[in-house]
């Protein structure tokens, strides 16, 4: 095939990577693509190339492919009436030099795993690619909330754009409709804008109608001492503990009940992040309306912790998603999230806790739940191969885009939090989103990897996708607290929502006073933090926060 714009890229020059008729381009920071060399189909375990005559109409047997220019973006339409359809992948003809960094996403939360690398030829990159060098940085990506779970790579002298359209671990039976996969989009750096900045304009782009809180969020939550082992009198004795610390009248703090709360199922009796019904409080709770009522009466607004997909263990087999390697024990059963008689016994979850006065939830384990795997474990595929849902019709992105809109028209003006959630999806449809994986009361190099890594790379979604919850501070006896203070610094000083997992017999007047000041602190709107040291630290430990520059002692 014809290489129509072959221009390799150097130290010298990012400004013309695949970017068509720049010159041209109405929008000059958001200029188009140019449309892929080549574009191939997975289907029935093999991959097949699709013919064009215009770069914009593609074909290969019943499947179309269609791509159009709309404003800023190439709109990506595919028909595939018969063949069961795995997934879409574009390609553009590159040579890339060894001296880029490049840079993608997580798909869910990250795992102390995301930096800037060189190039590898083997690393998929979900959601977006950017690409940098001492001359600048440009960005490859699709907007958010798309129907198609989407990864870039580099490999093979191109960039591969990958659009996964798996109904489970099967292929997409589309039937007769049209799939809006996705909307593809790019941009460079402007001017003296450095890469922090460029990748921050870059996520608001990519996402049309974000969601944020109206007030800053902060408060606490007792997973991190606690790990369970909760009750109603824990919770309320230690929200009375903190409330006192807090100062801000006109805008409280949240107590966010961790698991342990619901009623347990028979079949696991001692595992306290699975219940039989998220509806129903056990007898360690009890009246939770009356509990909700209580922590108002602190001074602190309640919230709640819940996990939408468990089923009870008497729901009829006909309502549960197949046994697969990850979620293969008959003890959790779980919802199959494209039977609509669960998606209302999901909302109706939704309309309890607002009966009961929570105004905020936070909603845990759906994509483990969904796939069976963890966003770690994802490399070589979401799923196994080999299993569909109920309604095999629709692309695994479709379904739970479906699952996350439902849980918001339920939530109404509850706060959620979307844990354990595709960041991608997630965006324009929670108010914050957990962007890693769990911080520790117990070990702080576990915190050190998951707390400060995540923040440290996800802050370009902060405030443009949503709000970034980079998970609490574990206030303990197991932690140093010279350690925890400088993660609860860092985590006050960032604009970035702050939770404080506190065990009473750990506050001292030192700790109190230092969680007072934060509190204050957290409860404003302040500017961005942004991690100055990204670029070449996988734990950055030199922050901007507030127009001073800060270094930390991760150890």
């Amino acid at each position: 095939m014809q290489r129509r714009n072959f221009i390799k890229l150097s130290t010298a020059s990012l400004a013309g990577l695949l970017i068509a008729d720049i010159s041209k381009a109405a929008d000059k920071k958001n200029p188009l693509m140019q449309m892929p060399d080549r574009v191939e189909i997975l289907s029935d375990d093999k991959y097949f190339t699709l013919q064009t005559s215009d770069q914009q109409l593609w074909k290969y047997k019943d499947v179309i492919v269609e791509l159009k220019k709309i404003k800023s973006s190439i709109e990506v339409n595919v028909q595939s009436p018969k063949s069961k359809l795995k997934e879409v992948k574009l390609y553009w003809k590159y040579d890339f030099t060894k001296s880029l960094s490049a840079l993608g996403d997580a798909w869910e939360r990250t795992y102390g795993d995301v930096n800037w690398r060189k190039i590898d030829e083997n690393r998929k990159l979900p959601w977006y690619c950017i690409v940098h060098n001492d001359k600048g940085a440009l960005c490859f990506g699709v907007k958010t909330g798309c129907n198609s779970i989407c990864s870039w790579q580099i490999a093979d002298d191109t960039l591969q754009l990958i659009l996964d359209t798996r109904n489970g671990g099967n292929g997409v039976q589309l039937n007769g409709r049209l799939l809006h996969a996705a909307d593809i989009i790019t941009t460079k750096n402007e001017g003296n804008e450095n890469v922090f900045a460029t990748v921050r304009r870059f996520c608001k782009q990519m996402c049309d109608n974000p969601l944020f809180p109206l007030k800053p969020v902060y408060g606490i939550n007792d997973w991190y001492f606690a790990y369970g082992n909760n009750s109603a009198q824990l919770i309320l004795e230690t929200t009375s503990i903190m409330a006192a610390l807090a100062s801000n009248a006109e805008n409280p703090p949240f107590s966010v009940i961790d698991a342990g709360w619901a009623i347990k199922s028979p079949l696991l009796p001692d595992d306290c992040c699975w219940g039989d019904d998220f509806s129903v409080s056990n007898n360690k709770f009890g009246d939770m309306k009356k509990l909700a009522e209580e922590i108002k009466q602190t001074g602190m607004r309640p919230g709640i912790w819940t996990r939408p997909l468990s089923a009870r263990h008497t729901d009829k087999k006909s309502l549960l998603m197949p046994s697969i390697p990850g979620r293969e024990d008959p003890k959790t059963p779980l919802l199959d999230p494209t039977i609509s008689e669960n998606i209302e016994w999901i909302k109706g979850l939704w309309n309890t806790y607002h009966q009961w006065g929570f105004e905020m939830v936070k909603h845990d384990y759906t994509t483990f739940d969904i796939f069976g795997r963890w966003g770690f474990q994802m490399e070589d595929g979401l799923t196994v191969p080999g299993w569909q849902f109920n309604d095999n019709t629709k692309t695994n992105a479709e379904i739970i885009l479906n699952l996350y809109k439902s849980i918001r028209e339920a939530a109404g003006s509850i706060y959620l939090i979307g844990c354990n959630t595709m960041s991608h999806l997630s965006a324009g449809i929670f108010e914050l989103n957990h962007i890693g994986d769990d911080t520790s009361g117990k070990d702080w190099e576990r915190t050190r990897k998951m707390g400060v890594n995540t923040l440290g790379f996800r802050m370009v979604q902060h405030q443009t996708f949503y709000d970034a919850d980079g998970d609490c501070i574990g206030v303990t006896n197991y932690v140093p607290w010279e350690k925890s203070k400088q993660w609860l610094q860092l985590l006050a000083g960032t604009s970035a929502p702050l939770f404080i997992s506190a065990s009473p017999d750990a506050l001292g007047e030192e700790q109190k006073k230092s969680i007072k000041e934060s509190f204050a602190q957290a409860s404003k709107s302040q500017p961005i933090g942004e991690p100055l040291d990204w670029l070449t630290n996988q734990f950055p430990s030199k922050w901007k926060l507030d127009g001073q520059i800060v270094d930390f002692d991760w150890g």
